[in-house]
């Protein structure tokens, strides 16, 4: 039921796979997450700058393309685990995600697709006196941008479970294998997110906004052509039918039968089929648990079902299990929105702060747009001694080969994110008071030479140290706990948390804004466009309550989560 293929369909006997075809696959992670993470950076600049969109507008936009390229995640799950597997889903969406960055770049390289930009210097653009773009620019950069959105969301449920898949189950080592591979897959995350934060940040001030978008198109263009190089070396599984199908026979199933007791006279038992094969391709046989009592009904056979019964009247015990663990499992990510949340304020927060502080490293001025590198080096180090510093202290404390279980390492990232956000509700305050002290209240875009922006590696750092933990522990967990036709279902999971963080993130930023501020009355909202006026601090506040709550919520799921 689960034995690996070749691209031909073949089942594979030798050692094909393993860390290098893995190594085939980390490549194009690094290629996306430089392209993620520089539309993220770049994009606002672009269309508050190139466009003459107001900022909240731009910001808006990039929000969107945030939140759709992972909450629509769960589109290329599906999609993989019902019809293409996961190399060919991989490989339409990153060429849908290339189609997209070549049509950027095409729109920062030639005028006709930009307003005219003559006589329309910086303050022109913040007085909002510049020429406006017609309305089929904004909708050919709109296109392009989601059609890059809609790429990376067929990609990221797919590559980390491909990366997966390349290790044999058999084998002894498979645990620590997979251990490893997620960490080094979340550190090809962060070398993208990292080169995206330098080196695309310094072409775009040195060569313009077409060569920046241009080397994000480049760099998928050839990590597009390593991975399909890779293609003789990668083990695959077929895709077992669509997973909503089954889900839905199951509920449909459950609610035909909700009035079968389980002691009727009429009741055969438990259906499943005969054999050690499941009835699902690509899935072994589930074990009946007694979890959510009522899906079983779905696999109650009784007299009447007759010997021909229709999936849509009788399910096997292994699909009704793997409901209950969809189902089981969904507490978990939902508990990582939290995390997201925080990453998306911080994202446009402490750039907002940087600008107000001295970003000197000696004669070295880095420039503020540079500053989210910081969590991304700290992630890089944080990995790098991962398995010489954490693994081997905390082997002695728990016994666990790994040194913690994929939850405690979930629940450790949780608990430093609230001290992250903390520190921040802290520095945000005593920064505040600094600029009003040294009269700098009014002028929210000039740095406080006294001040160093130094000073958010604290909270950059320990948001760091938040992602590792719980990031590549929550890829782990799903992976190996989601059923074996869903896996890719299940890492889309994790995606969509992130996606609806930065919609919640959103949302709350709205909420705020308009319960905190009152322009008629001449009160500021704690969002305040002058920084120095606003109360970031009390926002920064709020986040530690609501994550405070956020983790005792998953403790609660965690203490009860019996691992398959």
């Amino acid at each position: 039921g689960t034995t690996p293929v070749n691209i031909r369909g073949k089942p594979i006997l030798s050692k094909t796979g393993g860390w290098i075809a893995a190594f085939f696959i980390f490549g194009n992670e690094v290629a996306e997450r430089m392209a993620y993470f520089g539309l993220s950076v770049n994009m606002v600049v672009f269309m508050f700058y190139v466009m003459h969109r107001p900022f909240t507008s731009s910001a808006n936009a990039v929000n969107y393309f945030l939140g759709i390229s992972q909450a629509s995640s769960v589109l290329g799950g599906f999609l993989a685990d019902a019809y293409l597997g996961r190399y060919w889903t991989i490989a339409i969406f990153t060429t849908i995600y290339l189609l997209g960055l070549t049509g950027l770049t095409l729109c920062a390289t030639m005028s006709a697709f930009v307003p005219n930009q003559a006589q329309c210097d910086q303050l022109s653009i913040l007085l909002g006196n510049c020429e406006q773009p017609k309305p089929w620019q904004m909708l050919y950069l709109y296109t392009m941008l989601y059609l890059a959105a809609f790429g990376a969301a067929g990609i990221r449920p797919c590559v980390s479970s491909f990366g997966a898949d390349q290790f044999d189950e058999r084998s002894k080592d498979y645990k620590a294998h997979l251990d490893r591979f997620f960490n080094f897959f979340y550190l090809s995350v962060t070398i993208g997110a990292i080169i995206a934060f330098t080196m695309v940040v310094y072409i775009q001030r040195t060569f313009g906004w077409g060569s920046a978008f241009g080397s994000l198109a480049l760099a998928m263009g050839f990590s597009n052509a390593v991975f399909f190089i890779g293609t003789p070396l990668y083990r695959h599984r077929l895709p077992g039918g669509s997973p909503l199908t089954r889900v839905a026979q199951v509920l449909i199933a459950a609610f035909r039968k909700r009035n079968v007791p389980f002691s009727s006279s009429d009741l055969i038992g438990l259906y499943e089929i005969a054999g050690n094969k499941s009835a699902i391709k690509g899935s072994g046989k589930i074990e009946h648990t007694d979890d959510f009592r009522c899906l079983d009904k779905a696999a109650l056979q009784v007299k009447e079902d007759g010997a021909n019964p229709s999936a849509w009247r009788l399910c096997t015990v292994t699909q009704v299990e793997e409901v209950k663990i969809l189902l089981k499992l969904l507490p978990i990510p939902a508990c990582t929105i939290m995390l997201s949340v925080m990453l998306t304020e911080f994202l446009t927060l402490s750039v907002q702060q940087a600008y107000t502080l001295n970003t000197h490293l000696g004669h070295l001025k880095l420039p503020v747009t540079c500053m989210p590198v910081f969590p991304g080096l700290s992630i890089f180090l944080i990995l790098a001694f991962y398995y010489y510093t954490f693994v081997p202290l905390s082997r002695r404390i728990t016994g666990h080969p790994q040194g913690a279980s994929q939850l405690q390492r979930v629940g450790v990232g949780l608990a430093v994110s609230i001290l992250s956000v903390a520190w921040s509700g802290i520095f945000e305050r005593y920064r505040r008071n600094y600029a009003i002290k040294h009269d700098y209240q009014e002028f929210f875009l000039t740095p406080m030479p006294g001040l160093s922006a130094y000073w958010l590696l604290i909270q950059y750092c320990l948001i760091g140290i938040a992602e590792v933990f719980c990031i590549v522990g929550l890829l782990e967990f799903l992976y190996q706990e989601a059923p074996d036709a869903m896996r890719s279902v299940g890492s889309a999971y994790a995606a969509v948390a992130g996606g609806l963080g930065c919609f919640v993130a959103t949302i709350l930023n709205n909420i705020v804004k308009a319960s905190t501020g009152n322009e008629a009355e001449g009160r500021p909202s704690w969002l305040s466009q002058n920084i120095n006026t606003g109360r970031f601090d009390y926002l920064y506040w709020l986040l530690t309550v609501m994550s405070l709550i956020n983790f005792c919520i998953f403790l609660f799921f965690a203490k009860r989560y019996k691992y398959r």
